[in-house]
């Protein structure tokens, strides 16, 4: 299922550097990273997204798997011009305040997100960045060039409420899943406002609410206002993320149908 072989139990910011050599390549000093779309989408009451190839973790219930993370499609590379005139012509042409990346995870092309941030400047147009945050947690120079930029908003993704949750979902090594809290705490160090720049998604689809609790103090912890703003995840049953948990033999305790109706799977 892996064209880079990952076993159970790896390390996420090692493969966050065999997935660059395959998604990003530098041309006359300038970052390009591979894309396998652009497009209109209805999250955020609607958004251009530029959907990036390759991702630093193996979740067992990604919904783009087949394109973007697990399965890396061939993709296109885009210098950050180019994926700036894609997004920004499709939030202007369909009169949308946002833009974001998606799909894989970003932040693996450091100098591409930072370009893009800063030819989105003076634009009108907010940019959320979604990621799981790890490389941001394990480098706080980044997470200090970040927050420079106003019209950013990070949207960290955490997989699951606990290390053991990390580990069932991801495969990864369950202490990573610190690095994901540390993100948060990295931003907000570095001056991001906790909500308004910075917040927490979380998957609970596979959690326990006593470990959600654990969680939400510990975000409190980092910041009060964190546990205040948390987007709560569920798996969307699509056919091909269906597939992938039977694969995965991984089993949601909630979750829901594509129409948006709940499905209570355990």
């Amino acid at each position: 299922m892996d064209e880079l072989n990952v076993e159970k139990g790896y390390d996420p910011l090692k493969l966050s550097e065999a997935v660059r050599e395959k998604v990003v390549r530098m041309i006359n000093s300038v970052e390009e990273r591979k894309y396998y779309r652009f497009r209109k989408d209805r999250w955020y009451g609607g958004i251009a997204t530029g959907d990036v190839v390759g991702c630093n973790l193996r979740c067992g219930m990604c919904w783009s798997w087949r394109n973007a993370s697990h399965i890396m499609a061939e993709g296109f590379y885009c210098s950050p011009e180019r994926s700036f005139y894609q997004l920004r012509n499709i939030a202007y042409s369909h009169n949308l305040g946002m833009v974001r990346l998606s799909g894989g995870e970003p932040t693996i092309s450091i100098s591409h997100v930072l370009s893009l941030l800063k030819l989105f400047e003076n634009t009108g147009l907010k940019f959320v960045l979604e990621t799981n945050g790890l490389i941001i947690g394990d480098d706080p120079d980044f997470a200090n060039k970040l927050v420079r930029y106003n019209h950013l908003v990070v949207r960290v993704s955490l997989k699951g409420c606990c290390r053991e949750d990390f580990h069932k979902i991801t495969h990864a090594k369950p202490e990573f899943f610190d690095l994901q809290l540390k993100a948060l705490e990295n931003l907000i160090e570095a001056g991001a406002k906790p909500c308004e720049q910075v917040y927490p998604a979380v998957m609970l689809s596979f959690s326990e609410e006593k470990d959600y609790k654990m969680l939400q103090e510990k975000l409190s912890r980092i910041d009060p206002l964190l546990s205040k703003c948390i987007d709560e995840e569920y798996v969307i049953l699509y056919p091909h993320v269906v597939k992938l948990m039977e694969m995965r033999e991984l089993k949601p305790k909630i979750a829901f149908r594509p129409n948006g109706l709940p499905e209570h799977t355990i």
